[in-house]
């Protein structure tokens, strides 16, 4: 089965605003897709060239069987890039695309022109690794649905949860129809991340956020990674949970925004 590592899935993106402006691209977190984007779409699509893509095994991108790795992910996102052309871009990833971001500015800083974390975590303690086996375990019996409502209690906080905007509902169904070959694949690429230590070599321009009250990714582990990124800069994103640029948009893309701006001058 080598063949398996060189074949390339199908790579489902989403491209736009102005030709020339600078590309600012999107990787969403385990079991979403560019829906998850929306709300920073509305935002930035007239000062920067966008591009949102599913992850392999999630949204519209093809799903071979894993396991897969963050190197493999990479991989994937140097193949889009190389077929639209585009030489660097400022990367933004939450939670899993963060970890697929680290990955990006270990092996391949060149193309990078900055890095954004979002509710990410550099490396999966022993004790979630056991978390990790039961969920793929449970998904392999009885799919995704089991696993709904206590990754949207980890996702948003309960207010919000109860409003059920239509951005939530959109992000819900998306979760429901991740297919289960990606996400077990994805899974097995997080129960192996392990890029603390190796962090401080990173020298790309780095931003990281996240929702204060984030219980997968917290507040402690956002700083670890802010420890070891020289000349990173961190904010905390208040009244949220992991997915603070869809519950608090508007103060999260003020901080991208303020970052991306303070790169240019």
């Amino acid at each position: 089965m080598a063949h398996a590592h060189t074949y390339r899935p199908k790579i489902h993106y989403v491209l736009e605003g102005p030709d020339r402006a600078p590309v600012l691209m999107f990787s969403h977190s385990l079991a979403s897709s560019t829906v998850m984007w929306e709300p920073q779409v509305k935002h930035f699509q007239h000062s920067f060239r966008l591009l949102r893509f599913d992850t392999r095994g999630h949204g519209k991108s093809e799903a071979p069987e894993g396991p897969y790795t963050f190197q493999i992910l990479a991989d994937d996102v140097l193949a889009l890039l190389d077929s639209l052309e585009i030489d660097k871009v400022h990367f933004v990833g939450l939670s899993m695309g963060g970890m697929i971001g680290q990955e990006l500015a270990l092996r391949h800083p060149d193309r990078l022109l900055s890095l954004t974390l979002s509710d990410t975590s550099a490396r999966t303690p022993p004790e979630a690794i056991k978390v990790w086996e039961q969920r793929i375990e449970q998904v392999k019996r009885e799919g995704l649905k089991p696993l709904l409502e206590g990754t949207m209690e980890r996702w948003f906080t309960e207010p919000f949860r109860k409003r059920r905007p239509a951005i939530y509902e959109a992000i819900e169904a998306q979760f429901l129809k991740t297919p289960v070959a990606g996400y077990i694949g994805c899974v097995q690429a997080i129960m192996r991340l392990d890029n603390l230590e190796k962090l401080t070599s990173i020298r790309t321009p780095t931003l990281i956020l996240v929702g204060e009250e984030d219980p997968g990714t917290p507040v402690s582990v956002a700083e670890e990674i802010h420890k070891r990124i020289k000349g990173s800069r961190m904010a905390i994103i208040p009244n949220s949970r992991h997915l603070p640029n869809v519950e608090q948009a508007e103060r999260w893309n003020r901080e991208l925004e303020t970052f991306l701006d303070g790169l240019t001058r």
